[in-house]
């Protein structure tokens, strides 16, 4: 029986569990089948980092106090999040990684940085 690469449809010479003539063809056809899974995770990674970073610019101090529209300015998307810490008084936390910020009355903010 002669196998056939799932990429090229060229003929496979080698090992019986083979699937692919060569890496070229392999990675071609493994991108095309996680292009729609890349493409979202990209775009997720790419809000996270954003955020991470306005999260970053405006922590000037251990603890940053500020309105909530100073962040929507900067591009904030407040949908993407790595994390919710809660306390044990029910306070809730937000993280980015290590960067986070907590909810104030009259649309506030408090962001903070988690420590290890």
């Amino acid at each position: 029986m002669i196998k056939t690469c799932l990429e090229c449809g060229e003929k496979i010479i080698g090992r019986e569990d083979k699937k692919f003539c060569n890496d070229a063809c392999r990675n071609t056809y493994n991108n095309k089948l996680n292009k729609d899974t890349t493409n979202l995770m990209r775009n997720v990674n790419f809000t996270l980092r954003k955020n991470y970073r306005i999260l970053c610019e405006h922590k000037t101090k251990k603890k940053t106090k500020l309105p909530r529209k100073k962040l929507i300015d900067a591009g904030f998307d407040f949908e993407y999040l790595t994390s919710i810490y809660t306390t044990k008084a029910g306070v809730q936390y937000f993280f980015v990684y290590d960067q986070g910020y907590m909810y104030l009355e009259n649309d506030w903010l408090v962001l903070v940085q988690r420590t290890s």
